[in-house]
């Protein structure tokens, strides 16, 4: 479903990824670990299409980095679902109106909006939460809502970056176990994170990136 092929990816200061090869097969979960600065980002961006190597290819699903057009690069990110560290949420809108954006964005019925937002809701068990604003949310709800926004649009693959980074550990042990629920119900999950103690006993895979080179 993910494919790696000898990606080249250079940044200033030499930070980036060089010569990756690795493939994530569909309904996978993976941790990407490595120290601050190593290049898991990059990796992320890279599958989201942000960026784009220098050297070798990308595919995720049936789009190609050397081959995708500018106009199917939104088609791909339908396909995926993003949480961020920071979460992103906009506070002048309230958990609802958040979650539902890449619906609207994508031009959705106002009923079929409805009707995904609250099944999200319900699913993630903050259906009390939808009328409040990501202000009056702690950090760890404030992720939840970053995730279901992230699951509304029936992804293939969930990229979360340090998504457990300014969570404290309760939450940080919350947010991991949705994550696996999820991935239980067939969606990929490739998580960027440098939490080991986290992660070590979960049973997925890992991928390490250290200096930009990856194994795993």
């Amino acid at each position: 479903m993910i494919w790696f092929d000898n990606v080249t990816c250079t940044f200033v200061k030499g930070a980036g990824l060089f010569d990756a090869t690795f493939e994530i097969e569909k309904g996978e979960f993976v941790f990407v670990i490595g120290p601050t600065g190593a290049g898991k980002t990059i990796l992320l961006k890279l599958v989201y299409m942000e960026i784009f190597p220098e050297k070798g290819k990308v595919v995720v699903d049936k789009y190609n980095s050397s081959k995708i057009k500018q106009r199917q690069i939104p088609l791909l990110r339908r396909k995926v679902g993003m949480v961020f560290q920071e979460f992103e949420l906009l506070s002048d809108r309230n958990v609802f109106e958040n979650i539902a954006l890449p619906l609207r964005v994508r031009g959705e019925k106002k009923r079929e909006i409805k009707s995904k937002v609250y099944h999200v809701l319900d699913e993630l068990d903050i259906s009390n939460k939808a009328s409040h604003y990501p202000s009056e949310l702690s950090g760890g709800e404030q992720q939840i809502v970053s995730l279901a926004r992230a699951i509304v649009k029936d992804p293939i693959v969930i990229l979360a970056d340090e998504p457990t980074g300014n969570l404290d550990p309760v939450s940080s042990f919350k947010i991991l176990t949705l994550l696996e629920q999820i991935n239980k119900e067939g969606t990929a999950v490739i998580m960027a994170s440098h939490n080991y103690n986290l992660i070590k006993d979960r049973g997925h895979r890992f991928i390490e990136v250290v200096d930009g080179r990856v194994s795993g």
